[in-house]
């Protein structure tokens, strides 16, 4: 679990990630990421009704989080970052979606 300094919880900081934000794109996410200069990093994820029912969505939303709190570390401190899971993100073994979010990193610029 992320603890609450390392959610990201308001609205404006998701739009400006989302806007402002270097993009790496995969077939079950997109992660949007802002490099921080310090403080603390925080993440956010956006998980639409295209992934599927509710228990779905929150299976998704879950194993995401446990991905990104293996990943904090190699962000920058004081990073925002914003991953946005795709429709066939419900369908693919977590070892896939591991390596679409660490590639969707990479293309956003952290690695």
């Amino acid at each position: 679990m992320l603890s609450r300094a390392q959610r990201m919880r308001s609205g404006d900081d998701f739009r400006h990630t989302i806007r402002r934000g270097a993009k790496g794109a995969q077939p079950t996410l997109v992660t949007h990421v802002v490099p921080g200069t310090g403080g603390p990093t925080s993440v956010g994820f956006v998980v639409s009704k295209a992934v599927g029912s509710a228990v779905d969505r929150n299976r998704v939303k879950r194993r995401l989080r446990h991905l990104m709190r293996d990943r904090l570390e190699t962000l920058p401190p004081g990073s925002h970052v914003v991953v946005r899971a795709l429709a066939p993100a419900s369908d693919v073994a977590s070892s896939t979606l591991a390596v679409h979010l660490d590639k969707a990193l990479a293309r956003a610029g952290v690695r």
